[in-house]
This record gives structure tokens, C-alpha cells and sequence, in this order.
């Protein structure tokens, strides 16, 4: 029998359980401790970003990356329609108005075109979703938000690591939100960071981080007292977090290096599928090199793909899909606004599956190749 293959399993790398252990040692496990500057300056030297703000989650990054927007009633953020909730929540939190565009076909990430035309009087800001850990055309994006002096946020979530015209993910922005979400590259159960590029932003990043309160300074000694001075909330990890992100980040090269293999050794496998026509490989955008984050099929419409996963399924392999789009989404549809027909989206909303991808994978990948490369023979 066959042993269940989730599509994602958690991994310890190394030191996890030691770091953790040296937390509690140091005495402090509210966040801001020594765990939380280690991973912060790793981050920097990750992302080439001149500053790094740790926090409880992308979503947490997202959510400050919004008030460091300024956005408010009546302003508009131009994103993709493909992509997780927490990149239009955000947004709507701030009372804004997410504003979806399509895709296009060979990045699977937004389509400058589709951004420039829907540029309005409104736009305050361009939320650049890299999916699969392949950065967005980001030159034409910084063109376009520049031209109208918007904001331009990289969501970073799944692109730790992954580079644009040789520039590191993360520093492409005016902003980038990371994640350490156990499904990700590097992962601390759950877990986030802001990454700035402007120096004008660090100090009210801080201060949102903290709270609203300028607490950080207090500590540097450049206040005599700390008290509320902005909007903010309760964005930091605890130190246990940073410890066991700590010993992941420490780890970057050997995570990334394993990831790439397996992607690698998915697409060779699958390439006689491509060349018959049964399926799309995993596209890699020009200009842009990966990090082995998700490895995904595309089957030819939403009845080979519902059949494709139920069978992988019946062999215990989890094949998911991705994304409901979320202009069509309920939340969607009463908060947010589409720019028209979104055709490329629900097309690779209803056709694309992912592959499992996790560092332990090891010889159960043969088994999904094994059992994908059947199924793939039959449609």
C-alpha cells in the first residue's frame, strides 16, 4: 500500500529545536528580542532590502504595507484577481477599494497592460503578486507607478529567494510582505516580513508594528518615554517564532537548493506530457530565475483537472488546486471591483493543479510522477 503523500509536510532543517531552547534561555519571549534582529538582518542580506520588519504573518506585512499607503475611503489598489484573500484584505481594511486585473498566460502574473489601462484619478497604489516564486514584470510595473506617483507593494509571499533581471524579490518595490507560512520555502509555522526600499518609511513601520506607539525609539534612548503616536496594532512574533525562523533562514541555500532539484525533476518528467499537448508545464517568465516554491499543471479544462486530482486522490497523493479568483469570490464581488472579463484567470483558476513540493519529499516523488504520468496517459 502506498503511503499517503500530502502535498505539503513541514520540515525541521537543523537547529530549530536548539534556537528555541536559547529563546527561552535569554529570557524574553515577547518579540523584539535577539531572534527577532537575527532574522531581520538575514532577511536584508535575502531580499538586498536596506530594512526588514518581521511580523505574525504575510497578512500582518500586508496589512501595514496598506497603511503605509495612506489608503483610505475612495482609494483604489490595482491586483491581480489570482491570488490569496489576504492581498485584497488589506485593502479593504483600510476602507479602499481593490481593483482586480487579469493575468497573463505565460506568467501567471498581472498583465502590466491590463494595469496601465485601468490606472484611475482613484489609484493609490499597485499590489505586484509574484506567483509560484517568479517575480511580476516589475520594470514595466515601477514604469507604470511612476508615471502616476502610486505606491508599488511587491507581494512576495511565495518569492523568497527569486530573482528579476538578477535583482533579489524583495527589493523591487517601494515595499515587499514575505511569508514563513508552513506551505512556503522557509516556514515558522506561521509567520511574516515587511521589507522597505525607502527610507522615508522605516520609522512609521516601526511604529505601526508597535502598536501605533513609538516604543522602538524608546529603547534606541531617542524618547525619554514611549506612548501612542499612530494607527498600528500588534504585528511582531513572539521570540520561539523568530528562533525557529532563525534556524530556517540560516538554511536558505540548502532549502532552495533541494526545492529546485525536485522542481527540476518534475519538469523533465512531465515534458513528454507538454509535447503531446495533454498539459502546460510550469511556466518560468523571462528575466526571471525561481526558487523551487510550487510546481503546477495545467490540464485542459476544469473535467480533466476535477479528474485528475479525485484519481491522484484514490492513490492517498493530495494534488490541490489553487485560488477561487476573488473577483468572483462573495467578498469580491461586494468590496472589490473588476475591470471587465477576466478571461486568463478562470481559465487557470479551473485548470491548474500543484504537485506536492516540500523539502523531505525524497523518493516519494517517483511515486507522484508514477501515478500523475498514468492518470496523464488516459485523458
Amino acid at each position: 500500500m502506498v503511503r499517503h503523500i500530502p502535498f505539503n509536510r513541514p520540515s525541521l532543517i537543523g537547529n530549530e529545536i536548539k534556537y528555541i531552547r536559547d529563546a527561552v534561555r535569554l529570557g524574553q519571549l515577547a518579540g523584539d528580542g535577539t531572534y527577532t534582529g537575527k532574522c531581520q538582518d538575514v532577511i536584508c542580506t535575502l531580499t538586498a532590502a536596506r530594512k526588514s520588519l518581521i511580523t505574525h504573518s504575510c497578512t500582518a506585512a500586508l496589512e501595514m504595507a496598506a497603511v503605509l499607503c495612506d489608503l483610505g475611503s475612495g482609494d483604489e489598489v490595482i491586483m491581480p484577481s489570482f491570488t490569496f484573500v489576504s492581498t485584497a484584505n488589506a485593502v479593504v481594511l483600510r476602507g479602499a477599494t481593490p481593483v482586480f486585473v487579469d493575468i497573463d498566460p505565460l506568467t501567471l502574473n498581472m498583465d502590466p497592460a491590463e494595469v496601465a489601462k485601468h490606472v484611475t484619478p482613484q489609484t493609490r497604489a499597485i499590489f505586484a503578486v509574484h506567483y509560484a516564486g517568479f517575480p511580476a514584470d516589475m520594470d514595466a510595473l515601477a514604469e507604470i507607478a511612476k508615471a502616476h506617483d502610486l505606491m508599488l507593494v511587491e507581494d512576495a509571499a511565495q518569492a523568497l529567494g527569486a530573482t528579476y533581471k538578477g535583482r533579489l524579490a524583495g527589493s523591487l518595490g517601494d515595499m515587499a510582505t514575505l511569508s514563513f507560512h508552513e506551505t512556503k520555502n522557509i516556514i515558522s509555522g506561521e509567520g511574516g516580513a515587511l521589507t522597505l526600499n525607502r527610507e522615508d518609511l522605516f520609522e512609521r513601520a516601526e511604529i505601526i508594528r508597535e502598536k501605533g506607539t513609538n516604543r522602538s525609539q524608546f529603547f534606541r534612548g531617542q524618547v525619554d518615554k514611549y506612548t501612542w503616536v499612530d494607527v498600528g496594532s500588534s504585528y511582531l512574533p513572539g521570540e520561539l517564532i523568530a528562533a525557529y525562523l532563525f534556524a530556517q533562514l540560516e538554511a536558505h541555500s540548502t532549502i532552495l537548493a533541494r526545492r529546485q532539484a525536485i522542481f527540476d525533476t518534475y519538469m523533465e518528467a512531465f515534458a513528454p506530457f507538454e509535447e503531446l499537448g495533454k498539459i502546460t508545464r510550469t511556466k518560468t517568465p523571462p528575466h526571471c530565475v525561481g526558487n523551487g516554491h510550487m510546481f503546477y499543471l495545467q490540464l485542459p479544462d476544469l473535467k480533466a483537472r476535477t479528474r485528475f486530482i479525485k484519481e491522484m486522490g484514490e492513490r492517498d497523493i493530495n494534488t490541490p488546486f489553487h485560488y477561487v479568483p476573488l473577483h468572483s469570490a462573495p467578498a469580491g464581488l461586494k468590496f472589490g471591483r473588476t475591470t471587465g472579463p477576466l478571461p486568463c484567470t478562470d481559465h487557470v483558476a479551473d485548470t491548474l493543479v500543484r504537485l506536492p513540493m516540500y523539502f523531505d519529499l525524497g523518493p516519494d516523488i517517483e511515486t507522484v510522477i508514477g501515478a500523475a504520468s498514468e492518470i496523464l496517459q488516459t485523458l
